[in-house]
């Protein structure tokens, strides 16, 4: 009987604490509200050796924390999220810790797609970025299963980058923008057409190195599936972006809180907004200069 009295007041207070939340969410959202939000997860290590936990429990508390940020995100009105999950030079480390960090992965992985977890609750578009060649079959399939299990999904989109650094994502998108060229080139002239540079009358040499255009080379970009970042968030107090969003992020308000990734909270999450929505305006007319 006390039990149940003691679960029925916990509901209670944790029902409070989220009506609160969404009231406070209401205040924010009279100012401009950020489309994007990314994560660089930065301290589980750090924090399972500072709290003597056994290695790899850092990175499941951490999971913890991520679906807080997520549930916060959407509740907010934030439509897309993006997390940093994996560098492609994480394989560097030792074998036994990548192949922990894939088994946890793919356990995740296969976990977003049961009826009640966040994405489906929220109406979440999953979407994993990087190389996925490199990762192992069974993720890379649970992956697969995950994007095609929340394809119908419309409310939001979550970007996971798993075998990703932005390094990689430029020269592939690079890659794929040339070959795309080379073969519109070579239908044209297979059609006697050519490519139509010397009858627009310009200069050729001029007209050839402008092929391959600035657009061709985004909509190539892993990351055309969701617009540039607004604000960048990697705890641990670290303000390097590790070969994270490169490209995007030239014009996104960086947030740095002290805190390890597992120790991030609510108050964490607000003070990033409301930092956003001081430097709005000086973001938003340098973005529109560039």
């Amino acid at each position: 009987m006390e039990k149940s009295n003691g679960n029925k007041a916990t509901q209670i207070f944790w029902s409070i604490v989220s009506f609160l939340r969404r009231c406070l969410f209401l205040v924010i959202s009279v100012r401009p509200i950020p489309h994007h939000i990314a994560f660089i997860m930065d301290g589980n290590r750090r924090y399972a050796k500072k709290r003597k936990l056994k290695e790899g429990d850092g990175h499941r508390v951490g999971f913890l924390a991520l679906m807080s940020m997520l549930k916060y995100c959407y509740e907010l009105g934030v439509r897309y999220v993006t997390i940093y999950a994996f560098s492609i030079d994480n394989f560097k480390r030792d074998p036994e810790e990548v192949q922990s960090l894939m088994d946890l992965m793919r356990e995740k992985i296969e976990g977003l797609i049961k009826e009640e977890s966040i994405v489906n609750r929220y109406g979440i578009k999953v979407h994993f970025i990087g190389n996925l060649k490199l990762l192992s079959e069974p993720v890379r399939l649970a992956a697969e299963r995950a994007m095609e299990a929340t394809a119908n999904n419309s409310r939001g989109v979550l970007s996971i980058c798993i075998a990703y650094t932005s390094t990689d994502e430029i020269v592939h998108a690079v890659q794929e923008s040339c070959e795309e060229k080379s073969d519109e080139i070579s239908v044209m002239n297979a059609s006697g057409a050519g490519y139509g540079l010397l009858q627009l009358g310009g200069n050729e040499k001029e007209e050839r190195e402008n092929i391959v255009k600035l657009t061709d080379i985004e909509k190539h970009m892993y990351m055309a599936v969701a617009p540039d970042p607004d604000i960048l968030i990697r705890t641990s107090g670290e303000t390097r972006l590790s070969n994270f969003l490169l490209w995007q992020s030239a014009h996104c308000c960086l947030y740095s809180p002290s805190v390890l990734w597992p120790e991030i909270g609510f108050r964490h999450f607000a003070w990033a907004i409301l930092s956003f929505q001081r430097s709005y305006f000086y973001l938003d007319r340098k973005r529109k200069q560039s």
